[in-house]
């Protein structure tokens, strides 16, 4: 359920038209759907309910404290990789027996307030962590819980940035290395080290690379209970693909279908830590149209935002459909895809204001004529967008908008030039 639909040839939020809040807020502007992240929630927590399951929403995709809060209240707990983060999670009143830690850089500083905050799980990504981390457990007389990360080396057909389970990889352990790091540090005192974590990537199409993750993961997990390791969890990571083309990606029931059965009766806790599933479809960009221009037999249409504010296609390229906030009747979109019926439709690149070629957001796209001052709608803009926004070009951070209902509000303001440099002064 993505609640950003067209009614009358104009797209609405929930039971808001985008016209309005451009209006009232300008643009480019984050617009968020409550309703529908509480549903992709929702749909996760109910997939997985047979096991003994705790959701555990990936902060880095989304990261707007009123978001977060509406997630901790709808009971999620969050996946964190950074002291940031976790003071987010913390201004946005989360549970932290609900908070996972992980990320290969952990500083000294980050893991005492992670100790000190009384987190559930460090994920740890290396011997030489774990050895910081027990130290620092036993330096400030804190004890924890740790989840081994392991790389089942697992095919995961995505971008080469974001796969993350295979061998070569900065992120864990090999499988074979596991045993003896469990041998080595399983009984140290401090640190309890009772869970194993798997991540195998981000923006799968499939539930293969999971099922054939978890089937490599359970001798593992066997093995280190015949030796006498108490394990208790699972933490399958995120990953799970969001429907940037509707109807690409499998949906959360079809992850359960893989994954519960193949858990059933393991005593083990399951974690995930979704992301995109969650919020992707979530949220939508909204920019201006500022100019076309002809360049050879290219058209580009220009809009005020650039690739600073959604990185993105130019980093990852990255499909985000795309069309305008107001259109005739026959151009109401009925899907999003990259291959929507020419008839009527302009061939163009959708290009931002930065002073980079990479700064674009669609290249050979077709669109419904645009003129001048026309809003186009970037959907399936929720996950890693405004997260990974920057100033570049001086260009002050685009505002972010949550809708409920018929109703709106601010939850970041867009940024001005004096706050551009207000750390300089």
């Amino acid at each position: 359920m993505d609640l950003f639909q067209y009614k009358n040839g104009r797209l609405f939020a929930e039971g808001v038209d985008v016209a309005r809040i451009a209006e009232a807020v300008g643009t480019p502007v984050y617009i968020y759907s409550k309703a529908t992240m509480l549903d992709h929630l929702k749909k996760n927590q109910t997939a997985f309910a047979a096991l003994d399951t705790v959701i555990c929403y990936s902060v880095k995709a989304c990261g707007n404290i009123h978001i977060l809060r509406l997630l901790a209240q709808a009971g999620s707990g969050f996946d964190i990789v950074s002291g940031g983060e976790l003071f987010r999670a913390r201004q946005a009143g989360a549970d932290m027996n609900k908070i996972v830690y992980a990320g290969v850089g952990k500083t000294d500083k980050e893991i005492v307030e992670a100790l000190e905050a009384g987190i559930a799980y460090f994920n740890i990504e290396s011997e030489a962590e774990l050895e910081n981390l027990i130290a620092l457990a036993k330096q400030t007389g804190k004890k924890t819980k740790a989840a081994l990360r392991v790389n089942p080396d697992v095919a995961y057909q995505t971008h080469k940035h974001i796969t993350t389970g295979v061998k070569e990889t900065k992120f864990g352990v090999d499988i074979e290395r596991a045993q003896r790091v469990f041998a080595q540090y399983g009984r140290n005192g401090a640190v309890d080290l009772c869970a194993v974590h798997v991540h195998l990537g981000s923006g799968g199409k499939t539930i293969d690379p999971y099922v054939n993750g978890v089937r490599k993961i359970l001798p593992l997990i066997d093995s280190l209970r015949d030796k006498g390791h108490r394990i208790e969890a699972l933490d399958l990571g995120g990953g799970y693909g969001a429907d940037y083309e509707t109807d690409t990606v499998p949906s959360a029931a079809d992850y359960a279908s893989g994954i519960v059965p193949l858990l059933k009766d393991k005593w083990l806790k399951l974690i995930l830590e979704p992301g995109k599933s969650i919020v992707a479809n979530a949220g939508i960009m909204l920019t201006r149209t500022l100019y076309k221009k002809q360049g050879g037999s290219k058209t580009f249409v220009i809009v005020d935002a650039g690739m600073n504010d959604l990185i993105r296609p130019c980093l990852y390229e990255a499909f985000h459909f795309i069309w305008p906030a107001a259109v005739a009747e026959g151009f109401i979109p009925k899907k999003r895809t990259q291959d929507y019926p020419a008839d009527g439709l302009e061939t163009v690149d959708v290009v931002g204001p930065i002073c980079e070629g990479t700064d674009y957001f669609a290249k050979g796209r077709p669109l419904p004529p645009v003129e001048r001052g026309d809003l186009i709608a970037i959907f399936t803009a929720g996950a890693y967008g405004y997260t990974m926004a920057g100033t570049y070009n001086a260009r002050p951070l685009a505002a972010e908008v949550l809708v409920d209902g018929d109703t709106f509000s601010v939850i970041r303001r867009r940024q001005t030039y004096d706050d551009l440099v207000a750390h300089e002064k």
